[in-house]
């Protein structure tokens, strides 16, 4: 490998008083591989290598120079002080019940991250994990937990420093001990407590020494661990000879009968599903029958009181359906519809109130219809609906569910754009919705206008944009074009749902457009809209984007010179994407956590489980989807580049930070314009959940870069409506 020391091009000021912009002299290495056939340049391949020294500098000088463009944003208290106050109200979750005890997670204003509770049936409320108490200084987070069936021990993971490598532990809820743990290489492990409380399914890794160097994050088995037993003598259950990159699924039925494990590829759109009956078999072997092997659709099943199975399955039916059926027989001809699929609406989950007080058992259904919620009541015998819940707005619900031993109440949480989360309830005797908890304190929350737009992508196809703006245009196009951010992610079948985001009530508070585009690739039209965006049909994604940010200038909401795109892990892609496809288009781009090369992405963090939603360069047919947009490789030098944040976070293990160190440097190199190029590193802190003071941090800044791009002046602000 010949290394070039080329250097770099310095900026100068670009007329509106920011400083000149002087970025290091990366080194452009010779690397060139021939990958079927093509003569594919890597030039910043070092920079992959996170404890090279010289990656290390880069770093360091990265940081100097993103400080000294820091210090002339001029609006970061600001951001910083509002982002605070709507972030005051702190959170509640909605009850998990267990005889008579119930768990939830609360967060009280000052809070740094929420705290699990337990309440007795006397009402009494104890803490049990507090993961500030825990680490004061606040690096550790409560990834996931779960009480036995009787409520007695409570299965808990926590993981430090953003790793998201979590540990499982076990307490005794009575008395508060650690009963064992810490049990590692359980990442992203459901828990599956048999009935009497003695053992639990679980999935963890092999040892590192078991597996192929580089495939440590890999390699899964589900097995059956007793409490307090070394886990070392854990029993295997399901996982050998199947792929490195499987993820499984374990859950028993609430009367501890019936054992489902369900293995997809990665993230594929399908899995892979069986049953076993543990009255009729031994836990510790039990007599997996199939429900479904290698049937491209997704599929699940819960089991009633009443004594049927509830298979929902997206099979012959892209926006969801349910069916019944005999436990002991879960054939696909042996099912009846019980929910049919909807025209427009996608079905996201259910609940069963079947208590003995109800006149007769009934079925909550919640839908998304263009990515926005609704709740239907069902007859939980003939699947007959019976009526609607009036939802408090246009909104989302999340982690709706009842009594697991019968009941006539359901919970969930109820947010939208200008709603701070809350928990619903739902009585059947009485038909009431009623808010059962609020967060525990007070926030003024600003009034903003919500319209859902619809414009036409380059093929036609129609592409909804939730359009946010202060509420005296209320739908209607300003007096004169805003200041605006598009944000997007399009991919892995996820729907941008609308919710509570301080962030965005700050920027649109201040006198700016928040528009959020319902991209190809998502769910928010079923798993035909999300494979409209995948593998080789990925270009739609980005064709999606760039006609909602046309229709936005094209309709006067916003000008080029006054737009910034926004996008965070997939949505950095995306950004990264429509970035180096039209850069004439943004006058900035924030992008997050990003996957950039596109022909590397399978050989760090957990890219080798996204092949299946973008393909394989090992593939060459693959290879050239990926060819054909990715970020890093296309970067040309002259070109005039949008001014560029990248927020990445050292302890990423999902995302690896070397690919927005790559796409940064090529970035400094080839643009012929003034604006800067900055990356924004920070330590301890990965993908996914932060303490509340880093997430206000994080946000000032990108707000304070957007602000110093678009022009927009946060001293105007609209009026104030209290929550």
């Amino acid at each position: 490998m010949s290394v070039n020391a080329a250097g770099q091009h310095a900026g100068s000021s670009d007329g509106s008083g920011d400083p000149v912009v002087r970025y290091p002299n990366a080194f452009r290495a010779d690397v060139v591989e021939e990958i079927h056939g093509y003569q594919v340049e890597d030039p910043y391949r070092w920079l992959e290598d996170r404890s090279d020294p010289a990656t290390s500098q880069w770093i360091d000088t990265q940081a100097e120079i993103f400080g000294a463009q820091r210090e002339n944003w001029e609006t970061i208290d600001h951001w910083r002080s509002r982002i605070e106050a709507l972030l005051g109200s702190g959170t509640v979750s909605p009850p998990v019940w267990r005889k008579d005890r119930r768990f939830f997670m609360r967060r009280n204003p000052g809070q740094e991250h929420a705290v699990l509770l337990c309440v007795e049936p006397d009402d009494t409320e104890r803490v049990l994990i507090d993961p500030a108490a825990l680490d004061p200084t606040g690096l550790t987070t409560l990834d996931a937990w779960q009480p036995d069936k009787q409520g007695r021990q409570l299965a808990y993971q926590l993981s430090v420093g953003g790793t998201e490598e979590s540990a499982v532990y076990v307490l005794d809820v009575e008395s508060g001990e650690l009963i064992e743990g810490p049990i590692d290489r359980a990442r992203y492990s459901p828990i599956a407590w048999l009935l009497d409380g003695a053992s639990y399914y679980y999935v963890r890794r092999l040892p590192p020494e078991q597996v192929p160097q580089g495939e440590e994050q890999f390699h899964r088995r589900v097995w059956l661990h007793k409490v307090g037993d070394d886990p070392d003598n854990d029993v295997l259950i399901f996982g050998e000879n199947r792929k490195a990159t499987e993820y499984f699924g374990v859950g028993v039925s609430r009367d501890g009968r019936w054992l489902t494990i369900s293995a997809s590829e990665g993230t594929a759109p399908r899995n892979d599903l069986w049953v076993a009956d543990l009255e009729s078999s031994d836990p510790a072997q039990p007599d997996l029958l199939a429900v479904q092997v290698g049937v491209d659709a997704q599929t699940s099943v819960g089991f009633g009181r009443d004594g049927r199975a509830y298979v929902y399955t997206d099979l012959d039916a892209q926006r969801g359906r349910i069916c019944v059926a005999d436990p002991l027989d879960l054939r696909v001809e042996a099912r009846q519809d019980l929910i049919r699929e909807r025209t427009n609406s996608v079905l996201e989950g259910y609940a069963i109130l079947d208590g003995d007080e109800l006149e007769r058992p009934i079925m909550l259904v919640s839908w998304t219809t263009h990515a926005v919620a609704e709740v239907t009541i069902h007859d939980l015998a003939t699947g007959e609906q019976i009526g609607e819940l009036e939802l408090p707005g246009i909104g989302t619900i999340g982690g709706m569910s009842g009594h697991p031993d019968g009941g006539h109440e359901a919970w969930f949480i109820y947010t939208d754009h200008a709603t701070i989360p809350r928990v619903m309830k739902f009585d059947a005797l009485t038909g009431d919705l009623t808010v059962a908890a609020y967060p525990p304190g007070f926030v003024a929350v600003p009034r903003i206008s919500a319209t859902m737009k619809v414009c036409r992508s380059k093929d036609g196809t129609e592409v909804r944009l939730m359009l946010l703006e202060p509420i005296e245009f209320d739908g209607r196009p300003p007096p004169a074009p805003l200041p605006a951010v598009l944000y997007g992610y399009g991919g892995f079948g996820v729907s941008m749902a609308p919710s509570y985001s301080p962030s965005i009530l700050s920027w649109v508070e201040a006198g700016g457009v928040y528009a959020i585009a319902c991209l190809r690739g998502g769910n928010e039209e079923g798993e035909w809209w999300h494979r409209d965006g995948m593998l080789a049909k990925k270009q739609n994604v980005f064709d999606d984007f760039i006609s909602c940010a046309e229709w936005l200038i094209d309709n006067r909401w916003t000008t080029p010179d006054q737009l910034v795109i926004s996008g965070g892990s997939n949505g950095g892609l995306l950004v990264g994407a429509v970035m180096t496809q039209r850069p004439d288009l943004f006058a900035g781009v924030h992008c997050s956590a990003p996957l950039l090369d596109m022909l590397r992405y399978e050989y760090s963090g957990l890219g080798a489980t996204w092949n299946v939603e973008y393909g394989s360069a090992a593939e060459p047919e693959q290879f050239e989807w990926l060819r054909s947009y990715s970020p890093y490789h296309k970067v040309r030098e002259g070109i005039r580049y949008p001014a560029t944040l990248f927020t990445v976070f050292d302890q990423d293990t999902r995302v690896d930070p070397m690919h927005a160190r790559k796409m940064c440097a090529a970035l400094q190199f080839a643009t012929a314009a003034q604006a800067p190029i900055l990356i924004r590193n920070e330590a301890n802190v990965g993908h996914g959940a932060r303490s509340v003071s880093r997430s206000v941090e994080l946000s000032a800044d990108v707000l304070a870069f957007m602000a110093s791009v678009t022009g927009l002046n946060p001293g105007r602000s609209v009026a104030n409506d209290g929550e």
